[in-house]
Formats: structure tokens, sequence, C-alpha cells
């Protein structure tokens, strides 16, 4: 038998029996790797975007997520539903939709001629006809409609040829010599599902909206992005900072303007610390952005303001709420602008007056609402995740908002099933702080029973944990189907609890934040439902290397997996995908190492014992596999119980391929139950 097909019949087999002894309940009625398959989703688990309203309200096109088991691949597909929920269709195989600000034509990206994703125009009539707007060498970005419907801005790379080249003589006439050396000279010059990136500059386009020549209206060593037009059209708004060495200068970038005629550009904002995502009024006279006054501070939440068009009167208008806006959208009149926030292992929609005061809290629940796109008759769609549904499109009224489900995604997949319920704790840590966290347990939980515990940590570490996040949602309902307690948290340094508690971590982690973990297990063992024999840990990226700190600081842990972790700061700073994190130190290595020894993992590997498995992709460049190399010798070298798992054809965690996170899920689960009560390992 092959080694592929070995796989799958384990796979399988892992899919329909209870992963730990004793599970009572049939198999049937739980959910399974194998239900995971059949997931779909209206957003990208990754990369975000989100629903589309039309302009008069009526219509949603929104993304469709599935995955195409021969492919092994997540496809998009754009769908179309009417705002009552009624008439939901299939549209086109692409992405990036946008409609115009008339709602006759959408505006789409999708693989075209010569080759590579291209813009395309579709109008929405009985007809439906179709145009390919743009011939690209290289993919568009930030696609955005014109006022008057008659122009697309985009933007784009331009490349730029490197100054470093040389030729070599010798070659004799039809001879196979090996490609042209990769010459790297920025600071930036890779980045994490994307690669090498250091290819050119991304430009500000605009194109005629029925297909043309584009014209390029930026130039220079800058990236542009973030696209607005000026409700005129005489000019587009964007983010980046034109200065000389600009990828040297961490946390800057402003708000500019260029003249779609001229290509002169002019500058709105000044102020030291970053301006950016500009969102035009109505009237044309105001524009909301975000930013923040400059920090050493790791963590700080972004701060929502408002300025003429002219770059006059900037002003702060969200108050003292400390929480970080997201899809920003302007109220019809003009008075002020909603948005959504993370608030509290929640996200909610809020609205600010552009004159400024507390903003108000428009909605209430234990959900996640995100994604929100409004229409000027103040109807929105946005995407609602709750405890027992992961992700559909729901409309609502702005002003007295009630979101409504229009899509039903999963009800196919989840029929028969018996979820794991979820509660919400909180509990004291080190210090007084109050940390929140959530318990999964297993359908038919039984109190008087007693239930192994995973610990799940999540990453950043400037991140928050939901009781409704996406991929974590299937995750942690397929392992409280196999009979596993999950417990996740928010400790100190997560967002979503305001500037204070993100920063609790500053140089210091991770430290405090292994108390507020330990702490949330304790409260949950103290409940006389968990087995303490069999508790285990698992994270990746910031979740990865917290739970290497763990094993090296406790072994009340029965096996634990260490996923896409850091394991010495040293080495790490100067080999992920940015120069940003030297700035989470006090000092830089070469000044004084001590700060970048003492938090790394790998100075404690010495007082490990409890078996720890390491898994991480082979493609991933935020956390670099020679990392997991560090820590494996140093296990290997202890004797410590190990392996090395190195997921393919990925970037950072196991998101790209479906099946990398089938695999995740079940090395994870092998892996603690070769070890549950103490057991020796398998041979």
């Amino acid at each position: 038998m092959s080694s592929a097909r070995q796989f799958l019949v384990a796979l399988v087999s892992l899919a329909l029996t209870p992963g730990w002894a004793g599970a009572q309940t049939p198999v049937a009625n739980r959910l399974t790797l194998e239900d995971f398959l059949n997931a779909e989703s209206p957003r990208d688990f990754f990369r975000g975007g989100g629903p589309q309203i039309s302009p008069d309200g009526k219509q949603i096109a929104y993304s469709r997520w599935w995955i195409d088991k021969m492919s092994d691949r997540w496809k998009q597909s754009i769908w179309l539903v009417n705002a009552d929920g009624t008439k939901n269709r299939w549209l086109v195989d692409a992405g990036g939709h946008q409609w115009s600000p008339d709602g006759t034509r959408l505006a789409f990206v999708k693989q075209g001629e010569p080759s590579g994703a291209q813009i395309f125009v579709r109008y929405m009539d009985a007809e439906g006809a179709v145009t390919q707007v743009t011939r690209l060498e290289n993919g568009p970005g930030n696609v955005t409609w014109s006022p008057d419907g008659k122009w697309l801005a985009f933007t784009a790379m331009v490349p730029e040829k490197s100054k470093w080249s040389t030729t070599i003589p010798g070659k004799p006439a039809g001879a196979s010599w090996a490609p042209e050396p990769k010459v790297v000279d920025r600071l930036q010059y890779r980045s994490d599902w994307a690669g090498y990136v250091d290819g050119g500059w991304t430009q500000v386009f605009v194109v005629p909206a029925g297909g043309g020549t584009p014209t390029q209206l930026t130039d220079g060593p800058w990236n542009h992005g973030q696209l607005a037009w000026s409700r005129d059209g005489g000019e587009i708004l964007f983010s980046t900072l034109r200065v000389p060495k600009a990828e040297y200068e961490w946390r800057e970038s402003e708000i500019y303007a260029v003249n779609v005629r001229s290509k002169v550009i002019r500058q709105l904002t000044t102020r030291k610390g970053p301006d950016f995502g500009p969102v035009v009024s109505p009237d044309g006279r105001m524009v909301a952005y975000l930013g923040y006054d400059w920090t050493d501070d790791t963590y700080i939440t972004n701060k929502l303001y408002v300025m003429g068009i002219d770059g006059s009167n900037p002003r702060q208008i969200d108050g003292s709420l400390d929480r970080s806006p997201e899809n920003v959208s302007w109220a019809a009149d003009g008075s002020g602008v909603y948005y959504v926030a993370q608030d509290r292992g929640q996200s909610q929609l809020f609205f600010a007056a552009a004159t400024g005061g507390e903003p108000r809290r428009l909605t209430n629940g234990d959900h996640m609402l995100t994604a929100l796109s409004a229409a000027p008759t103040g109807t929105a769609a946005a995407v609602l995740y709750t405890t027992t549904s992961p992700g559909d499109v729901v409309t609502f009224d702005l002003k007295t908002p009630a979101p409504r489900r229009v899509t039903d995604l999963h009800s196919d997949v989840l029929a028969g099933k018996r979820l794991g319920t979820v509660e919400e704790i909180w509990y004291p840590s080190v210090g007084g702080l109050r940390v929140q966290g959530w318990v999964v347990k297993p359908p038919d939980f039984d109190p008087a029973k007693k239930y192994p515990l995973m610990l799940s940590i999540h990453g950043g570490p400037h991140g928050m944990y939901t009781s409704t996040l996406t991929y974590m949602w299937w995750e942690w309902q397929i392992y409280a189907g196999m009979g596993y307690v999950v417990l996740f948290t928010n400790p100190r340094g997560s967002s979503g609890y305001g500037s204070a508690f993100g920063n609790e971590i500053k140089n210091a982690y991770p430290g405090k934040d292994y108390d507020d973990l330990m702490a949330g297990v304790d409260t949950v063992i103290n409940r006389g439902y968990i087995d303490s024999r069999n508790l285990f840990v698992y994270g990746c990226s910031g979740g990865g290397v917290l739970t290497a700190w763990v094993v090296g600081h406790t072994d009340r842990f029965a096996a634990a997996s260490s996923e896409c972790p850091v394991i010495n700061w040293m080495s790490f700073v100067g080999t992920t995908d940015g120069p940003g994190w030297y700035r989470n130190f006090a000092k830089l290595p070469w000044e004084d190492p001590s700060e970048h020894l003492r938090r790394s993992p790998l100075m404690y590997v010495g007082n490990v014992k409890t078996p720890t498995m390491l898994l991480t992709p082979e493609g991933d460049l935020r956390t670099p596999m020679p990392q997991t190399e560090e820590y494996y010798m140093a296990l290997k070298m202890r004797q410590v119980p190990t392996v090395m798992v190195r997921l393919q054809d990925e970037w950072h965690a196991y998101f790209n391929r479906p099946s990398n996170f089938l695999h995740t899920i079940s090395f994870r689960e092998k892996w603690f139950q070769t070890y549950k009560n103490g057991e020796k390992p398998l041979p």
C-alpha cells in the first residue's frame, strides 16, 4: 500500500472512531475531520474580504469559499443574493468584487489574458455581458470605482531591475547553466504568503471602466495602497510614506492625494505616527482615517480621525473607547461613521459622530460581526460568526441593527451533528488582572466524569481568540467531538481589551502571559471535571512560542505540540520576514543580547520533560523552519520524546492547503494519544 493511501486510510479511521477512550456518543453525531472537507466560508479564512452590498441596498455580492478535494485548494466564487435572502445564486468564479456607484456593473478579479489576475467588469442586467478591462503583467489590487463610474483605480507592482548584475564569460553555445543569482538589497525583501516582494514597487493606476490602457499616477521607491477617490473624481487618496529610506521609518505612514490629470501629489497628514485607510465623506469635504501618535509600545490600538479634504483640522472622534476600528463607512448624511471593532472576545458595530464624543455601541451578543459593507440607503451587509455557525452573510439597518442571515452555508454539514457547548469564563491572574477565556465541552457532557483537557494558545502575540473564531471553530469542535474539553483564553498582550492590556507584555513576552494561561488551567481543573493526569497544550506562531515556554517551566502537561514557534530570539529577529521584531526588545541584540536570550524558550530546554511534538511548514517565512530545527535538535540531545513534522506546500500556520489542516489536527491527536495517562511511547 502506498504511503499516501496509508495516510488516507488512517485519516478516515481517525474520523470515524472516538479519539478518546470512553466516548459514549455515536460518532455519527459528532463533527469529524471529514466534515471539514465540506466546509464553506463567506470570507477568506486568512486574507479577509467580505460581502459587498449594492448601492440601492437590494442585492449582496459575496465570496463563497469552498474546498476542492481534487486539487486540495480553497476555491472562491462570487455569489449574488437578494437582501431579503431570496434568489441566492452563483455568479462567477472570481473575487475582489466591487459594485459600480450606480449599481449597474460589478468589477471583479480573475485569471485572464494573456495570463495572471486581471480586472473584469460585468453588466448586472439580464444579458450579463462581461468585459476584460486590463491585461497586466502583475496582478491588480485595491480596485476602486470612480464616483462617476467611468474609471477604475487600482494598484499594481511595477518591476524594478536590480543595479547589481554581472556578465560572466565562458558559457558554451547551447549549454544549460544555473539561473541568474537572486540579488537582495532591501530591508524588507520577502513576506509570508507572498514570497519575494522586492521585485519592484506598488504604484497607483487608473484605467477606463470599459477597458483600455492603464495610466500610472505614482512612481518612486514606495509601495502605495488603500485607495479612495475624491467625490469630484479629480484625486485619489492613498497611504504610504514618500520619504528617503522610508523602510527604516518604523510605524510611520501618511495620507496623500494624487491628481488624476496632472499626477501632482500633495500630502494631507504630517504627524509623527501612522496615518492610513482614508474614506471620503459623502459630500466630499471630510476624510475619515485611522492611526495613532507614535509610540514604542509593542501594542497600541488604532484611533479614528477625521480631517478636511485639504488635510486641515485633524481630530480624533472615537473618544476613550480604546478599540481598533475596522471597515469604516460614512453615514449617508455625513453625520459620522460606522465601523466594527473587536471587544473582549467579540466584534461589534459602533457609530462615531463626526463632531467627536464617545462612540455608540449598536450591537450586542456573543458573536463576531465583521466585513461591514454599507449602502447609501442605510442598509448594510456583514459576516456574522456565532458559536453554532462558522460564518454567514447578514443584513441589517444601520440605525437599528438586528442582523438577519441571508445565507445558510453550514446547515447541510451540521445537520444531525451534536456540537460541543461553549462556556465563557473570567478568572483572576497575577497582579489581580482578570482574564477572559472559553471552555468547549464535549457533546453530552457529564460533569460527574473526568475529561482530558487541551489548552489552545493563540498567536500574535497581539491576537484575540473568540468563541466564534472561523478556522479554530472547526478545530475545537472536532476535538470536543473526540472527547476533549478545550480551553482557550486571551492572556495579557491580547488585542480587544485596550492598549494597556495589550502592552502588558512589552519587553516581557513570554512571561506573565504564561501565568495567565496556567491560572486558566487551574480554574477549569478546580471545576472538578478534568482528568489532571491528562493535560495537553498546543499553539501555533505566538502560541507555539508559549507552548515551548510552558514545557520549559512546568511538567504538568502529559504532552505538547509546539507549532511554527520562535525558539531563539537571537536568530529569529534577523531571519523572519520583516525588521519589526527588532523593535520588540529594549536593545538590539548586538548591543545587549541578554534580553533576547532570557526570553528564548531554547534557554529553558534543560528543564523540559514533556513529550513535545514540533510542527512547522517548510515554506514558513514568518517563523522559519530553522527555529523548529533548533528546538528539535536540543530536545533530541536531551533525549526528550519529540518528533518534527514538516508541512509541505504551506506558508505560516496551516491554512493554504486544506489537507494540512487535517494533517495538523491528526498529528496533534495522535501525539496526545500516544502519551495520555503517562503511558510509554509506542515503539
